[in-house]
Order: structure tokens, then C-alpha cells, then sequence
């Protein structure tokens, strides 16, 4: 194997379409960003489909093309790791509607020859799922051996499961849930409000000034990150630490680490992402509802399900607490499907399925290895 096969290669394909939007909307031509790691065996059977997060990209273990950072998820995907380049063939394509080269608000609009921008159409999960799947035909790939994702991955694994059952054997669904809940939808809002309140925003129409909403986009990023963090792990991080200074300013500064913190985590948010599609991947996150897709009923989604699935929280992820992954559970359960479940503890909240975290690999590594 080559060390591109073995350690990623990056590409991106224009397919024709067109692709159906849930919203009613055809999109044609459709462009998706994606990496492979591996080789594809003999009868296509060793295909592994990791899904990113609201803010990743398909450099799921590869250098990031604009920070110069390691992969988002290389604790999970490399040589020797659960989903390993020797035994998978790994893809990880960039969402619809985001920014890394994938169709969204700032490709351009082949009809007007102009960025999209708020012309895109709005878009669901299970709208970035149907793209997957047309790159899947396009690398001829009629069957996954599992889909595997973290939170809005989660999400997609669930959809990909529920949307084309016959083409999932596994799907591991982590620190997920099946619908948004008010208080997410209410987080997301913030943000949303403070990057169309930013006057760089102009309605989306930005790219060609190359004055992007950055505060506005920033303040998303720090009002979002918040809820990937638990109270524990902040208070054990930060407490209630001075930033570089021996007392207090009575001034608005950062005064306090967690603030510098937070500041930090805006200001490198902006460097990598677009403002544009961070409305629209929100967006899809809020209308994500699996049981209203399916007459109002979750387990009606799983019905006849053939695939086999593994479901992991964590004791405190309050974005997508371990209730939410037990609702999912007794829906599989209701449906005869095969469901295995694990809460692991962590002082990390709902970012503890990017980091270190030697039981999460061990329960993923088992639950793939039992089904080769």
C-alpha cells in the first residue's frame, strides 16, 4: 500500500446531479470534497464512512490544508487505530453546504458565475447524507461496512441508517442524538444572530469584498464551544484564573483565562471557516427530527433494519445528553434492530469524543472487528 492510500488523498468531484432537496430544491451540479485512506478490497466490503462534525472537514487524519494542525480525528482513524488504513478503506467527504470544498454558500453558482451565498438553498442531514451516497456510486461503492460519526456525524450515521438501510452493515452513532432540542435550536440562534448582526455580514454578500462578518462569526464560535465543554472541565481548566495579571483591571479585557480561552477558540475559528455556511449547517442541524421523517415515530425508521448498531455517550455531554442516546436505543429496540450502548465518563462534556480516550476506541475497535 502506498503511504497516499495509507495516509490520505484528497480530491474533489463535480457530479452532474441533479440532487433532490428535502426543501424542494434541485442542485445540479453537486461538487464534494473528500479524502481516502486505504484500499478498497476485491469485492468492495471493507468501505468505512466517517462522518464530520458542524465544524470538521474531510481531513479526518491528514494535515489541515489551512491551520497546519493534525486531522480532527486521529485518535480514532490511522495505522493501529479502530478504523485503520490496513484493514479499511476510509472515506470522509466534506458536507454538503460547508466550506471546504464541497457545494455551499461560497462555491460558486454556475448560473450566475458568482458565489451562492444566501442563494444557496437550505439544506438537511439527510440532504448531506444523498450526496454521500452519490459519491459512494461514483467510487462504486453499493455497500458500507460501517458509517461512524461524533454528534451532527452521529446524526448522519442515523440518517444514513434509516435512508438506505440496505447499504449499511454497521453504523456507530457517538455523543449523538436523533432530533435538535429546543435548547440547542436556542443556542444556535445566538449565533446565527450575531453574525447577521455584524455589518460585514450584507446579507450574505461578502465574498468579493474579502471583508468577512469575523465578529460576528467569532462570537458564534465562542457561544457554541461553550456547550461542547462541561462545567467540571472548565472550572478544573480555568477556575476562576487571572489571564497573564496579579489582580483585576475593572476594566473589558480579558481578565480571566476562560475569556482568553474563548476569544482564542473565535478568532482561530474564523481563520478556517465561512460565516455563510455556518448558518446553513446550524440550520440543518435544528430542522433534524429522524422521527418526524418517519410519521412522527423514531422506531418506524429502523423497521426491517439489518444493520447493526453501537451507541456511545458521555456522563457529561449536556449538548447531546445520555438520555438522548437512550431514546435512540428503545426506538432500535422497538424495532428489532441490533443496538448495543455504552455511557462512558469523562470530565470533558461533548468534545470528549475528539480527545484521548482509550475506552471509546476499545468499544468501537470491538463492536468493528466483530462484524468482519
Amino acid at each position: 500500500m502506498s503511504d497516499d492510500q495509507r495516509f490520505g488523498l484528497a480530491r474533489t468531484v463535480t457530479l452532474p446531479g441533479p440532487l433532490r432537496l428535502d426543501g424542494g430544491a434541485l442542485l445540479s451540479p453537486v461538487d464534494i470534497a473528500y479524502e481516502t485512506y486505504g484500499a478498497l478490497n476485491a469485492d468492495a466490503s471493507n468501505a468505512i464512512l466517517v462522518c464530520h462534525a458542524l465544524t470538521g472537514d474531510q481531513h479526518v487524519a491528514s494535515t489541515h490544508p489551512v491551520t497546519g494542525k493534525p486531522g480532527w480525528w486521529t485518535k480514532m482513524v490511522g495505522p493501529g487505530k479502530p478504523v485503520d488504513p490496513e484493514r479499511h478503506f476510509i472515506i470522509c467527504a466534506n458536507v454538503l453546504g460547508s466550506c471546504l470544498g464541497s457545494s455551499g454558500p461560497a462555491t460558486v453558482n454556475p448560473a450566475t458565475a458568482k458565489p451562492w451565498g444566501m442563494r444557496f438553498p437550505v439544506i438537511t442531514i439527510r440532504d448531506m447524507v444523498r450526496a454521500q451516497a452519490m459519491l459512494l456510486d461514483h467510487l462504486g461503492i453499493d455497500r458500507l461496512a460501517a458509517v461512524i460519526g461524533g454528534s451532527m456525524g452521529g446524526m448522519q450515521a442515523l440518517s444514513w441508517a434509516a435512508t438506505f438501510p440496505e447499504r449499511v452493515r454497521a453504523a456507530v452513532v457517538i455523543a449523538s442524538a436523533a432530533r435538535h432540542s429546543a435548547q440547542n435550536i436556542a443556542f444556535h440562534e445566538v449565533g446565527r444572530q450575531a453574525i447577521m448582526a455584524d455589518p460585514n455580514w450584507r446579507g450574505g454578500d461578502y465574498y468579493e469584498r474579502g471583508d468577512p462578518p469575523a465578529a460576528g462569526l467569532s462570537v458564534a464560535r465562542m457561544a457554541a464551544h461553550i456547550t461542547y465543554l462541561s462545567e467540571a472541565g472548565l472550572t478544573a481548566k480555568f477556575g476562576r484564573k487571572l489571564q497573564s495579571r496579579e489582580a483585576k483591571t475593572f476594566g473589558f479585557d480579558a481578565d480571566f483565562q476562560v475569556e482568553s480561552y474563548l476569544r482564542h477558540q473565535g478568532i482561530s475559528f474564523v481563520e478556517r471557516f465561512d460565516a455563510n455556511s455556518y448558518l446553513y449547517i446550524t440550520r440543518a442541524l435544528d430542522y433534524f427530527d429522524l422521527a418526524e421523517e418517519h410519521g412522527g415515530v423514531l422506531a418506524n425508521a429502523f423497521r426491517g433494519s439489518c444493520t447493526r448498531f453501537c451507541l456511545v455517550s458521555f456522563d457529561t455531554d449536556w449538548l447531546y445528553p445520555t438520555r438522548e442516546s437512550r431514546t435512540i436505543v428503545h426506538a432500535l429496540n422497538a424495532a428489532g434492530a441490533p443496538a448495543s450502548f455504552v455511557e462512558l465518563t469523562s470530565p470533558f462534556g461533548h468534545d470528549a469524543f475528539l480527545l484521548d480516550s482509550p475506552e471509546l476506541n476499545r468499544v468501537v475497535d470491538g463492536f468493528l472487528r466483530a462484524g468482519e
